[in-house]
């Protein structure tokens, strides 16, 4: 599998602003998750309960801007900037490295996400 393609095509998907979808598509049933805020998942459902919740809080897209992608072996990581007007009018921008490790199979088995800021 290559990872490379895989990362570089779930990337695209999350730049469009599809990020449940892909969760969806990429992740391992056994995926897990942890954030710079302590909240964690333990498996692909959960992380698809929590991205339903939070694009469905978002009332408008600013942009999502991809800027880069590295990969080594089955790691990968993508530097974003979220920009977000939420529906309760708080607004969110996070600037972050999404850091990914992927299974033999192209699937996400473990994401992360650091503080780029």
């Amino acid at each position: 599998m290559n990872i490379k393609e895989q990362a570089t095509q779930m990337d695209s998907i999350v730049t469009q602003g599809a990020i449940v979808d892909a969760v969806k598509q990429f992740f391992a049933e056994e995926a897990t998750t942890s954030d710079y805020n302590g909240l964690a998942t333990t498996n692909k459902q959960q992380m698809v309960e929590k991205m339903e919740g939070f694009a469905g809080a978002i009332a408008e897209v600013n942009g999502i801007t991809h800027h880069h992608t590295i990969v080594d072996g089955n790691v990968s990581a993508s530097e974003f900037t979220f920009d977000f007007n939420m529906k309760d009018e708080s607004k969110i921008y996070w600037h972050e490295i999404i850091r990914r490790v992927w299974n033999n199979e192209g699937k996400v088995i473990q994401e992360e996400y650091f503080n780029a800021q």
